[in-house]
């Protein structure tokens, strides 16, 4: 499964949350399969998706759900510190696993390689670590989810691919104004 067919799976899931989703393809698809006004596209700041999911759970109380890349974690690894150390209930991060850099070329990260992201958010003190193959991350995400008292970081390995994609045809500040406002009507 690559990330586009995972990001289909677990649409159901996601669609009434709050999302932040990485830069580049993983947004675009995302926007492909479904806009709504509740998904925050990221179009740049590589390796902050987490780190602004996890801001915004500090700050409301509703579920808010990280989808990441292994290269953007990679590249802001201190998130998972304070993920692990702050641990808001509502808040999933789910990393997205393809073992490569697939916004810029499919590049291999060291997830291909001996690095562990359970193992590193483990060590960063996060609680509810599951890394699972990609046709579980359904029933992973569901529990995630559900549980309202943990937070969870997912890790889902999927494999390396993107499909054919437009860039994403909304205005900047109007992907950020609707989502503003989503967040107010909740």
């Amino acid at each position: 499964m690559n990330r586009f067919q995972l990001l289909k799976s677990i649409q159901e899931q996601i669609k009434d949350h709050f999302v932040i989703c990485n830069i580049g393809y993983p947004s675009q698809e995302l926007f492909k399969i479904q806009d709504r006004n509740n998904y925050f596209y990221m179009l740049g700041t590589m390796g902050l998706c987490s780190s602004i999911g996890l801001g915004l759970a500090l700050s409301i109380n509703k579920p808010v759900i990280s989808i990441d890349g292994d290269g953007s974690i990679l590249m802001n690894m201190n998130t998972l510190a304070t993920i692990g150390n702050r641990s808001p209930k509502n808040f999933t991060l789910l990393i997205v696993d393809n073992g490569s850099y697939g916004s810029t070329g499919d590049q291999s990260t060291f997830t291909n390689e001996k690095t562990s992201l359970k193992k590193v958010a483990l060590g960063a003190g996060c609680k509810n670590v599951i890394e699972c193959e990609a046709k579980e991350t359904p029933e992973a995400l569901s529990k995630a989810i559900n549980s309202l008292d943990k937070s969870y970081v997912i890790i889902s390995k999927i494999k390396p691919g993107n499909i054919e994609v437009q860039p994403i045809p909304i205005d900047p500040l109007k992907i950020k104004h609707r989502f503003k406002e989503s967040i107010l009507k909740s």
